[in-house]
């Protein structure tokens, strides 16, 4: 009776990291035993994966660090052999579990805009880049770097909106410090020039 403790593990963790013990049962409880990654149906992700030996347990440990976004699941096929050469092969399932992940990116679909326009007339929309294809953002401005104008503007949505209508003569570019907060709240500020 060949059986992994555990058969999910989370994305992001580092390459080498051990993802399930292995452990199977023998009527001679004494008898020693090995284990091994063989070829056969559901061999398919062998080659990701390592068995290590510490002291008197057997894990099982991935090669590289999982993506959830690239690979959701991976297929193995491992083999127990005890001192008599007597073997029992299993295919496992191993599942990675989705965590939710910090958005990589901030980006305005304008950096520049006409003088004259109307208070309150949208400059540009916002957008987030998330590994996370499915979450959703919501903007806002911050403090910090490159924040000196940001009381000339609101956020409506994802909308940047100028509060006053800008004159070039008296002022032809804002610094900003704009972030995005994903569903989890994990963030991703950048600062911005807009002409």
């Amino acid at each position: 009776d060949l059986k992994l403790i555990s058969t999910s593990f989370n994305e992001n963790i580092d390459a080498s990291t051990i993802v399930s013990a292995i452990i199977s049962t023998d009527d001679d409880t004494s008898d020693p035993r090995t284990y091994s990654l063989v070829s056969g149906s559901g061999d398919t992700d062998n080659n990701l994966f390592a068995i290590y030996k510490e002291v008197e347990i057997t894990y099982l440990k991935i090669k590289s660090s999982p993506d959830y976004e690239t690979k959701s699941s991976y297929d193995i096929r491992l083999q127990v052999t005890d001192s008599g050469s007597n073997t029992d092969t299993k295919a496992f399932t191993l599942s990675v579990n989705d965590l939710n992940e910090t958005p990589t990116a901030l980006t305005l679909s304008a950096t520049s805009f006409n003088e004259n326009i109307d208070n309150g007339s949208t400059v540009a929309t916002l957008s987030t880049t998330d590994t996370d294809s499915s979450d959703t953002h919501t903007y806002s401005l911050v403090s910090g770097s490159n924040d000196t104008d940001n009381n000339s503007f609101t956020i409506n949505g994802s909308s940047l909106t100028i509060k006053s209508s800008p004159d070039y003569e008296t002022k032809s570019s804002y610094k900003i410090r704009l972030q995005t907060t994903d569903s989890d709240g994990e963030t991703y500020a950048s600062a911005f020039t807009v002409s």
